[in-house]
């Protein structure tokens, strides 16, 4: 291998998948190459082959559904999609590593995060299980993981969305590979531990001659992380090169509005009078934390700490910080879906304390989006039985016909074609995918609705649609939203009010214009800063 061969070479690759008898190209004769050191990003929307194409690399998609009618994938020269099994055994994990998008499927929800993190070590090292184990704290510790060896005995669940990728990040750096397969791998971080992985990753490019292969829907990170850039739509590159040039010099209709894209801010006059729909008052969530023979209580996770919130009708709450500052728990109390201390009037009437019975009457006046749109919808069931699920226990007394106007009614709403009702969630892009669990919401007409995340998994130009949906939603049904999210432009497009969180408790909070344009705390400077600076990636930075 010369200094001028690329060390992995993409050619002519088409992806095919066969379902029913059908055989339909995911990804259509797409070449590309990366040399050593070099961090090239894929982007596009939902569905444009991005995941396939990356995950051919490593010969990971369901065969034989899949095939690959056309091309090669040189890995220092050898052909991966010719490899037998112990070839391509010898390359997972060890010379090329893959970070997934979404950890939650990803990691073993019956082994500890240590065990997680020295498997790859003790298989492809030969270190012995202590040797592994001390290795595993030091890659935690570099990723981020606030005390890493009391982690190292946590299961997946006890972590927070964003530790979890951590630990993902961890586990596929850990053999130092040739070549790191990024597939999304900030999704689920907040902005100041996005700048700390992706400044990482920079240093360990530079010690190892790293090369990465970036898959992302966040334009801004491309812009500071990566050296060139391919552009995807329906299975096709249609367009690549320098990352300046595809940035300030688009040439393909789609990049242009690819560049273009991105969720607008729109004035609009809430009522500050409006009445309370939701309000808590110092309310505490803490996990305790159990350890010995006798599993007792030495000490408790104060997830939630005294936090005291009020929603307004019509009006909507951004609450923002980094990963496992207690975002998700607070929404997820606010609505009695987890055990919290303190009080909580919804709509003028105290819930907390009231048993499942009694909650049921308030349950269709608040609902819950969720983050990921593949997790939260059944695959064994149709998209018109997922959307009128909430129908049959609120407004049992329908008939089917009946409900099924209403289902129509609602995927029209969210702007989705009602004749593809019948249709299952995998034939649906993680955009539309993400309309169906909204429409799921929307169906019984809730005042209180839960947003944690709802656009995190989306590419750029879904995401302007969906806060654009989300807006026009609220305007028509008088809609009050909880809006969590670490994606700041998206909370600044949509939130008439924010909440800045770290360590379970509020640290700011304000109009959210105000907040935006001159925060007052130092976490919220250091927040904001992440989000909004484009300038490169560099380890001083982070």
């Amino acid at each position: 291998m010369t200094a001028d061969t690329p060390l992995l070479s993409v050619q002519d690759l088409s992806v095919a998948f066969r379902q029913g008898g059908r055989e339909s190209l995911a990804v259509d004769r797409i070449s590309f190459d990366i040399h050593r050191g070099e961090t090239l990003a894929i982007v596009g929307e939902s569905g444009s082959g991005k995941s396939v194409s990356a995950l051919s690399v490593m010969k990971l998609l369901p065969y034989p559904a899949a095939s690959h009618p056309s091309g090669r994938i040189l890995f220092k020269g050898e052909d991966l999609i010719a490899a037998d099994d112990a070839a391509i055994r010898k390359v997972r994990g060890n010379a090329v590593s893959i970070i997934f998008q979404e950890p939650m499927t990803s990691l073993n929800p019956l082994h500890t995060i240590g065990q997680q993190v020295a498997e790859p070590l003790i298989l492809h090292r030969g270190l012995s299980a202590e040797a592994a184990r001390a290795k595993a704290v030091d890659w935690l510790g570099r990723v981020g993981i606030a005390d890493p060896e009391g982690r190292l005995d946590a299961y997946p669940h006890q972590l927070s969305g964003g530790q979890r990728q951590r630990v993902m990040i961890a586990m596929a750096l850990a053999n130092e590979p040739d070549l790191l397969i990024a597939d999304e791998p900030t999704t689920a971080l907040d902005v100041t531990v996005q700048a700390q992985i992706l400044a990482l990753l920079k240093d360990l490019q530079r010690e190892l001659g790293m090369a990465i292969l970036f898959i992302t829907h966040d334009l801004g990170i491309v812009r500071r992380f990566a050296d060139r850039v391919c552009v995807m739509r329906h299975g096709r590159i249609v367009e690549q090169g320098p990352v300046v040039d595809i940035f300030e010099r688009p040439q393909d209709p789609y990049t242009i509005a690819l560049m273009a894209a991105e969720p607008r801010r729109e004035t609009r006059a809430a009522d500050p009078a409006a009445p309370v729909i939701m309000q808590a008052d110092d309310l505490r969530v803490w996990f305790p934390v159990k350890r010995g023979l006798l599993r007792r209580t030495v000490g408790h996770i104060k997830a939630v700490d005294g936090i005291s919130v009020a929603v307004r009708e019509g009006h909507t709450l951004g609450i923002v910080g980094e990963s496992g500052s207690g975002k998700t728990t607070l929404g997820l109390a606010l609505l009695r879906l987890i055990s919290s201390e303190g009080p909580i009037v919804f709509m003028g009437r105290p819930i907390q304390g009231l048993g499942f019975k009694a909650m049921r009457p308030n349950r269709r006046q608040m609902q819950v989006v969720f983050q990921d749109p593949y997790g939260s919808l059944s695959p064994r069931m149709s998209v018109a039985e997922i959307v009128a699920e909430g129908l049959a226990i609120h407004h049992p007394g329908l008939t089917e016909e009946e409900r099924d106007a209403r289902v129509i009614a609602a995927l029209s709403d969210v702007g989705l074609d009602p004749e593809t009702r019948h249709r299952y969630p995998h034939e649906f892009s993680g955009g539309q995918r993400q309309r169906i669990a909204i429409a799921r919401a929307m169906i019984l007409e809730p005042s209180f609705v839960l947003l944690d995340e709802p656009t995190s998994a989306l590419d750029r130009i879904v995401q302007a649609q969906i806060v654009d949906l989300l807006r026009d939603l609220q305007a028509k049904r008088n809609l009050t939203y909880l809006f969590i999210s670490h994606d700041l432009k998206v909370v600044s497009a949509l939130a008439d009010d924010i909440i800045v969180m770290k360590g379970g408790k509020v640290v700011e909070q304000g109009p959210a214009e105000r907040v935006f344009k001159a925060p007052e705390n130092d976490y919220t400077k250091a927040l904001f800063a992440a989000a909004f600076d484009l300038a490169p990636v560099s380890s001083e930075r982070a």
